[in-house]
């Protein structure tokens, strides 16, 4: 579900244009209809008074068709120009087809042109390693691929080369950040930069974040977005999760944020949960197999001596047949 400002028609674009100056519109859900009224997706609680619903709202590609009115590529090869690109903060990625390697450059420097926010292109390779970072060549530009992402009133500090991190997930973070009661202890196996520690630290109150990554270059991240935004509540750890989790207290919940594998994680941290702590945990699966997924979750979990409850929902699609989840595990 997303959070939306629910307003008439006629002020959709007034109100759009002041979210956007205040960089509090979530860029990666569609604005859509509902009657006489827009619904626009933002990345807070409450905007000006209007009124605000949770909604299921399409995914939002950034769709680049203007750049492609510029770009000094022959009219034979336009036909192969990149269609979206990832951006996390100002730093674009986009991968570039065999057939434009050689106007890679004169891309880059179209996308720079019509799109204000951001600073430097690289072409994406891909996700590499266990530590899940970009392997990227800058194409045009300035500077690093070191950047700052804004989201719900933080601001995280990344490096898609060196670490990972996902803007995409920024509605989660919000949401898990607003089920946080008083005093908690939360473990983050799979932490990253510490964006889902860092929002919930900003937003509620929980006692101690434990922000677990393989990757040391995470714990320096994680670090320091505590330290800029003020959190003292995150503890950064780097080493495997599986291993860490046994030495640190009990937990009321865990967040696992690793869609490919993070079931095979499931009985370590419920071996560290309290009654009725909560795993929220996410999984790219195809989606006529996702029942049967859960079924077997349940079963495999009550062999080791855990009995769970599932509430889940569908993220967004991941390809023709397979969609994110998103999947809070309750122990009882």
């Amino acid at each position: 579900m997303v959070k939306c400002v629910r307003v008439l028609k006629k002020d959709g674009e007034s109100v759009r244009s002041r979210l956007v100056a205040e960089d509090l519109l979530d860029l990666d859900s569609k604005i859509r209809a509902e009657g006489d009224y827009l619904l626009i997706p933002i990345r807070c609680d409450s905007f000006d008074g209007f009124e605000v619903v949770d909604r299921d709202m399409e995914v939002q590609e950034h769709k680049v068709l203007d750049y492609t009115e510029i770009v000094e590529v022959p009219d034979d090869l336009k036909q192969y120009l990149p269609s979206s690109f990832d951006v996390v903060g100002d730093v674009a990625m986009l991968k570039i087809p065999d057939e434009l390697w050689d106007y890679r450059h004169q891309i880059g420097d179209a996308l720079i042109k019509v799109n204000r926010n951001i600073r430097v292109v690289f072409h994406d390779y891909g996700v590499k390693g266990d530590f899940r970072i970009r392997d990227l060549e800058k194409i045009a530009g300035e500077g690093t691929s070191e950047t700052i992402h804004k989201e719900f009133g933080v601001k995280l500090y990344t490096d898609p080369s060196k670490v990972y991190f996902n803007p995409r997930l920024s509605s989660e973070r919000a949401r898990i950040a607003n089920l946080v009661k008083d005093g908690e202890t939360i473990i983050d196996m799979f932490a990253g930069v510490a964006p889902f520690g860092t929002v919930i630290g900003k937003i509620a109150n929980p006692k101690i974040i434990y922000s677990i990554d393989l990757n040391p270059e995470a714990e320096h991240f994680a670090k320091l977005n505590a330290e800029k935004n003020h959190i003292d509540c995150i503890v950064p750890m780097t080493g495997d999760s599986s291993k860490l989790i046994y030495d640190l207290p009990m937990a009321d919940r865990v967040v696992m944020n690793l869609p490919q594998i993070a079931d095979r994680f499931l009985g370590y941290a419920m071996d560290r949960m309290k009654s009725g702590a909560v795993a929220h945990m996410y999984k790219i699966i195809e989606r006529e197999e996702f029942p049967q997924f859960c079924d077997n979750l349940v079963r495999d979990m009550a062999v080791k001596g855990h009995d769970i409850v599932i509430h889940s929902s569908e993220l967004k699609t991941y390809s023709p047949t397979m969609s994110v989840y998103s999947m809070d595990v309750e122990k009882l």
